[in-house]
């Protein structure tokens, strides 16, 4: 067995119909591990929202050069963008923990149509705003004490079983 570097996989280059849209993540080294995730599931666009972006040293700290290659926006507000996406027929799937979200890994996403996969803040999580437009609600079922997961990592839980589910 040979461990293998970045230049010698065998990983073919994918991009799905899946925009990912960041309602407030301020956290720099979160960021920068969304355009490194972004990247490795290899969705259409990152769109960061919120006033205190961090796009600077500590972002690209995380980032390993991806912001380079990861198309994104950054907009003041989030609801916008998601009723825009609404508006053009992208399916609204919003990972937060609610009384009625389905949990993720029995969830059958469609094809059909692209998906705007929306996460929220580290604190608060995702706005009743956004909540309302929401076409599902998806959580990771958690077997531990706790009750959630770093935006990070649910989101890359996220990208793995939708784009599974797109093979």
């Amino acid at each position: 067995m040979k461990q293998l570097d970045h230049y010698s996989t065998s990983f073919t280059k994918r991009t799905f119909p899946i925009t990912l849209v960041c309602e407030n993540v301020t956290n720099a080294p979160n960021v920068g591990s969304l355009f490194r995730t972004a990247d490795a599931f290899g969705i259409e666009k990152l769109v960061l929202c919120g006033e205190h972006i961090p796009l600077g040293r500590k972002m690209n700290k995380t980032s390993r050069a991806t912001e380079k290659s990861v198309s994104f926006e950054v907009f003041d507000t989030a609801l916008e963008v998601v009723t825009q996406l609404k508006n053009k027929g992208y399916q609204i799937i919003v990972l937060e923990i609610t009384d009625t979200s389905k949990a993720l890994h029995i969830y059958q996403f469609s094809n059909e149509q692209p998906i705007a996969l929306i996460i929220g803040d580290e604190k608060f999580g995702v706005s009743e705003a956004i909540l309302s437009l929401s076409d599902s609600t998806l959580h990771v079922e958690m077997f531990g004490q706790n009750s959630s997961m770093n935006v990070v990592q649910a989101t890359s839980v996220a990208l793995y079983e939708i784009t599974k589910q797109f093979l």
